[in-house]
């Protein structure tokens, strides 16, 4: 429960898109992740918002290893 408190505060951003989009792929989907794609998405939080907001909307090309990301897909049909 503190682990999912975590990354709920995480996913707070000072980009009113981002938060909407994180917030909902929280409740939807991050239960039923597995640990690896858990990590995944706790790097992909690791980035600057106007970054991640570029992935999420298909407006930049993901780092290589993000590309085939399945957690990333999923942020991006939330």
């Amino acid at each position: 429960m503190k682990e999912l408190e975590r990354v709920r505060w995480r996913c707070r951003r000072g980009l009113l898109e981002l938060d909407i989009v994180l917030g909902r792929f929280i409740e939807q989907h991050y239960a039923s992740l597995s640990k690896a794609q858990q990590a995944e998405f706790d790097e992909l939080l690791d980035m600057p918002d106007p970054t991640l907001w570029d992935m999420i909307a298909n407006t930049q090309l993901p780092p290589l290893q993000s590309e085939r990301s399945e957690v990333l897909k999923l942020l991006q049909a939330v």
